[in-house]
């Protein structure tokens, strides 16, 4: 598929963005210049990241209370049951409800100690990501988004044990599923094809991460359950000394990746922003989205309402 083509569809296409809540005043500045950067893009919504047993949750809510008064966006909030009971998990959901938060991002989360330790269910709270989204839905008529696996969540048994709890996340009033990254494309084509056989018919959104850093993205994905390919790696690592060659091709892979997905008849995108907006604009760019520049702006901190 041609650039040019994929650019006279793109009215038909769909865009979300991923933040993660800012942890000082660097980052913090970082994180709304790129939220002002991306927003003329007119996403259907962003999200923020929620850490480990709720460790973030101020700095989430403080970042999507801004977006929801100081921008034109629907902000959706990550929110995970890992270490505290339903009361409590239900208690963040009424302080997001709040600021005016009608979307969530539904996920067991990671154990405390980290990627890669054991899980256990706290004794009073919800066990998983099914038992969490019925929680939203029972409290208010929530839009709930959850999380999907192409290449399956590292603690399944295997795919079809994967899929059956994304069945049960959908039986529990999920509306949508956020795929989890990957980089070839027919791994999420086989897996959605399972997940429609299922009888599963919510949008599978594929998760689209530009590589910012190769190193950090192999290291993660080792723990994921996600598969970095060695032609990637081939493409990258040669330009590790030369950082805008390596933008450029980062973005230029990204950008194909969609297009292949668009030709897939996929018409929604989610994009791991890593709170920079840079690759993700030029992935856009390249697709053929246009910016809406008399899209209104993010508020400067501190300005009047």
């Amino acid at each position: 598929m041609t650039i040019g083509h994929t650019a006279r569809r793109r009215h038909a296409l769909r865009l979300s963005f991923e933040f993660f809540p800012p942890r000082n005043e660097e980052a913090d500045r970082q994180l709304w210049e790129t939220i002002t950067a991306l927003t003329p893009y007119a996403p259907d919504f962003v999200s923020v990241t929620y850490g480990a047993g709720g460790s973030t949750r101020a700095p989430t809510l403080a970042a999507v209370d801004r977006i929801i008064s100081d921008t034109p966006l629907s902000a959706a909030a990550h929110l995970t049951c890992v270490g505290a009971t339903k009361e409590e998990v239900n208690a963040v959901v009424e302080e997001f409800r709040a600021v005016g938060v009608r979307h969530f991002v539904a996920l067991r989360g990671d154990p405390a100690s980290g990627l890669g330790a054991a899980y256990q269910p706290h004794p009073g709270g919800y066990a998983n990501a099914a038992e969490l989204t019925a929680g939203l839905r029972a409290i208010d008529d929530f839009e709930v988004s959850v999380s999907a696996y192409p290449e399956k969540h590292p603690e399944s048994l295997d795919v079809s044990a994967d899929i059956d709890m994304l069945k049960r996340k959908v039986d529990a009033g999920a509306t949508r599923a956020l795929t989890q990254f990957f980089f070839d494309n027919v791994l999420y084509e086989r897996y959605l094809e399972r997940v429609r056989a299922a009888g599963i018919d919510i949008p599978i959104v594929p998760g689209i991460l530009p590589v910012h850093n190769l190193a950090q993205v192999q290291k993660f994905s080792g723990l994921c359950g996600a598969t970095v390919p060695q032609w990637l790696a081939d493409r990258l690592e040669p330009l590790d000394g030369r950082p805008d060659d390596r933008a450029m091709v980062a973005a230029e892979l990204a950008a194909r990746q969609v297009e292949g997905l668009i030709g897939l008849g996929i018409d929604e995108f989610h994009f791991y922003t890593m709170n920079r907006s840079a690759l993700v604009s030029s992935v856009l760019d390249q697709v053929g989205f246009k910016r809406q520049e008399n899209a209104e702006r993010p508020k400067a901190a501190g300005a009047a309402a």
